[in-house]
Order: C-alpha cells, then structure tokens, then sequence
C-alpha cells in the first residue's frame, strides 16, 4: 500500500514508521477526503496488540502516514522456516484474536489480514498492522469488482503480493462482496492454519487458482500436527467455512477456545510433543496382552464382588453461600446463582456483575468484562456451559444472551431475547423461557433463535430443561401472567 521509511519524531523524540501512500491516491480529492476519516476512527484504535496510527499529514504533493515503528520479524519470514510450535502459534493467535476482538468493537474490519501484516517484536508481542487501511485507500467503499480489491489494485503486477494475499481472502471478498467481521474471521483461519502446518490453506500456481482453491477446495487437514487437541481442529473448522452465515460471527468464540486448550497444561504439552511421541513406541506396548488378561480377570472378580454389596447411600451436601463484603444481590427476582454440571463450580450476580468461586476455594472473584453496562441494567440468569469453561447470561442494557469464559474477557453476543424465565445451557444449544412467547433454542456461536415450544394464549413457560438425548423438554407451565405461578404445572 505504498513506500514504508523508518524516521525519527523530532518533536516527541521517537522513532516511527512513515508510510507514504502511493502518488494516484493523493491526486484524488475524494479518496483523500474519505482517507481521512477512515484514519481518524483508525486512530482511535488503542490495544497492546495493535500497531498505532499517530498521524496523516502532507509535504511536497505527497500524502504519508505516521505509524507507530514496530521491531521485529513479520509472521510470514517466521513462516518460511515452517510451522510454528503449537503452544507458541496459540499464544500469538490469541493475541491476533484480541487485536480483531478490539477493533471490531469500534466497527473496524481490518479486511487484509495475513502474515505480512502481522509483526513478532524481540520481547515476544504480537502487532497486527495496517487496521483497517484496505478499506480507507479503496477508491469506493464497495466495489462489486474483483479487481478492485484494494490490495491486488495496489499490488501491481507483484504476483507474490497477489498470490499471497489471494491466499487469504474470503470466498465473500474473492466474489469482490463487501467484507465484514465474518471476513477476518475467516482470514484468521487460514493464518492459524498455516503456523500449525507450515503450508497456506489455500495454494494455486496463478490468481485464478488461488481463487478457486479459496471459493471451491477444503484445506488438506491432514497436515496438521498429530494428536492436534481437537478443539483447534474446530476452531479450524468455523473459521474456515465458506458461508460467512455459517462461520463463527465474532472472532471472540476462536479466542475462547484458545485460551481454553492454553489454560490446560495436559492439552498443550500432549500437543507440543506430538512428533516426539509418534516416533517413540510407549515400553508397554509389547506388554499389552498379558495386561488385558490381567484387567478382564479383574474386572469379572469385581463385577461379581459389587453385585453381593447393596446399594450405597449418596450423602446430601449442604453449604452456605456467603457474599462477600458489601456485595449484594441486585434483581432478585431473578435467577442469580449457576453450578457448574460437574458441581465444582458456582457463578452469581451482585453488585451488578458476576462473580465465580471454585468449590475448592473460600472466596468468590469478580468475572471482568460481566459487570452491568449501565448503573440502572443488570445481569442475571448465569448459566454454565457443558464443558464448564463459560458462562451465558442476560444483559438488561441491550437486552441480549451474552457468552463469557469464566476467566472473564470481552462477553460475545448471542442474540436478542427479553428477560428469561429460566435458561439452560445443553449438548443441542441454549434454551431459554420467554414468557408467553414460548421457550426458544439459539446455538452457543449466536445466530436467530428458533421457537421449540410455542403456547395458547394466557399460557406462560418458566425453567427448560432439555432432557437426555435432546428430543423432548422438560418445563414449567402457567395460565395467566409471567408472574403468577399458582397453577403452575410440569409439561414436556
């Protein structure tokens, strides 16, 4: 997108990047005029993981930028030498995903993401550079031709700038469609997909064939590391579709997943010593008759021995759940307290926000990015998910289902709904009550609710639950008002 010089701010005493933009953008007055809107919201953009844009200025007839000056390799020379180790290509897609996470919270789609714009500085940081600028230099805000893609047009005839940037299109920008967040989402996926394996998801010998590879073929998932952790592999798999409907609408669902696998210890060292454990044949293996014998002999003795034993008793477990100092329940008509379904954890509200504690430990700790967005909102209705690891809730400031790991973070949109009765959160998506609406089913990555159960006039539905083999609900039913539960009733 144009000459890129390092220089010295003589004013403020740092060393930046100027980037001069290429001479029949500045003879444009329009494409000038709307560059410098898109800079200004640009500029606003401030993370840890995003390279600044200090400023846009003008000499000699020449428009240029001053950039933040960010040391370092880009990702796609660490790519040259192969696949990136697996616990270390998380930690910098991770950071690629809150650097997305960020700017697509102010409306910014950075719409030519690759490795090329991607920069490992000498501490270990990650930086995606030039936010949003495909968008600012385009000569219209859309352009249904493919052609005018800002970066081929501004690529020449460098076909590896092409091809490269080809190679990570979505199928949406390569019809020449606007993109959106969706699209970056999908850009994501073939970068992680080329740290895992060292390849590009998408090859061809000419424009066209990347192109087609992009809008027809499926990266070969064969050349991922073995024993993969199979959350990546999904990760991998909703970033990558083809429908921008069907692909993950929020990068923030890759990001919770990442940090998922990067949290557990046995996930990323089974990982990272995939290579070394498939060329070395465990000891025991030879052994493996004999041991089966032995486990059979076992298991028939013990199977006989516990049918002579009656029944044991499951105890009941009680305990108080203590707020903690000045901490208070706030919509208390409302459900306010979750368990996990392993029952080793607990989320509730107060003070307008959720907090988490461990059955293990004695004190409760606030979930940052949960609290209320308003002073006069609240959240309530936490509910845990299947594997434990986040948290859906309601959001009285937008009226929406929200999702949030339990170790906190931005809290993702699911979708539209009006105060629940009940939600829970199953194998098959989430259910929630909406009153006399009926009870409604929306998928974990968000999406449009569908009805499951739809009532008669003067009927409201409280409290689903999906029963086991998800083919039949199990809820409370009223005649009346919401809030009148004196002929309530159990109907599935």
């Amino acid at each position: 997108m144009g000459e890129v010089y390092r220089a010295r701010d003589t004013k403020l005493k740092r060393e930046v990047a100027i980037k001069i933009l290429p001479e029949e953008f500045a003879r444009d007055p329009d494409r000038v005029n709307r560059f410098q809107r898109e800079a200004e919201v640009l500029a606003s953009l401030n993370h840890p993981n995003i390279a600044a844009i200090y400023d846009l200025q003008e000499a000699g007839g020449l428009r240029f930028l001053v950039l933040e000056l960010v040391e370092g390799d880009t990702l796609a020379s660490r790519l040259e030498h192969g696949p990136i180790p697996v616990g270390q290509a998380l930690r910098i897609a991770k950071n690629i995903c809150e650097a997305l996470e960020a700017a697509h919270e102010k409306g910014v789609v950075h719409r030519d993401l690759k490795p090329g714009n991607v920069k490992v500085t000498p501490d270990g940081n990650v930086k995606v550079l030039d936010f949003g600028l495909a968008k600012a230099v385009e000569s219209q805000a859309s352009s249904p031709v493919m052609s005018n893609s800002p970066t081929l047009t501004l690529a020449g005839t460098n076909p590896g700038i092409i091809l490269g940037t080809a190679a990570y299109m979505s199928p949406e920008q390569a019809r020449g469609r606007t993109a959106d967040q969706r699209s970056d989402v999908f850009s994501f996926g073939c970068m992680l997909y080329e740290m895992l394996t060292g390849h590009q998801a998408f090859q061809g010998e000419e424009v066209s064939d990347v192109l087609a590879s992009v809008l027809k073929s499926e990266p070969d998932f064969n050349l991922l590391p073995p024993q993969l952790n199979p959350r990546i592999h999904e990760v991998l798999r909703r970033c990558l579709q083809k429908s921008a409907k069907l692909r993950w609408h929020a990068i923030g669902d890759a990001r919770v997943e990442i940090e998922a696998v990067l949290a557990d210890p046995r996930g990323v060292i089974l990982v990272e010593q995939e290579r070394t454990a498939a060329l070395k044949p465990p000891l025991w293996r030879r052994a493996i008759p004999v041991l089966a014998a032995v486990i059979l002999t076992a298991t028939v003795t013990g199977v006989g021995l516990w049918n002579l034993k009656p029944s044991p008793v499951l105890p009941v477990t009680r305990f108080p759940l203590i707020l903690g100092e000045g901490q208070q329940f706030t919509a208390a008509s409302r459900t306010l307290v979750g368990i996990s379904p392993d029952g080793t954890q607990i989320v509730y509200e107060a003070n307008r926000q959720l907090y988490h504690r461990a059955m293990s430990e004695l004190e409760a700790r606030p979930i940052p990015g949960s609290q209320a967005q308003t002073p006069q909102s609240f959240v309530v209705n936490p509910v845990f998910s299947p594997d434990g690891r986040s948290i859906v809730y309601f959001a009285s400031a937008d009226s929406t289902l929200k999702r949030i790991a339990v170790s906190g973070g931005a809290a993702v949109t699911i979708c539209q709904a009006d105060p629940p009765f009940g939600v829970t959160w199953g194998e098959d998506g989430i259910l929630f009550a909406q009153g006399s609406k009926g009870i409604m089913r929306v998928f974990a990555n968000g999406g449009k609710p569908e009805t499951i159960v739809a009532l008669k006039d003067g009927e409201v539905a409280q409290g689903p639950q999906m029963l086991p083999g998800a083919q039949a609900v199990l809820f409370t039913l009223a005649k009346g008002q919401a809030t009148d539960w004196d002929n309530a009733q159990s109907s599935h």
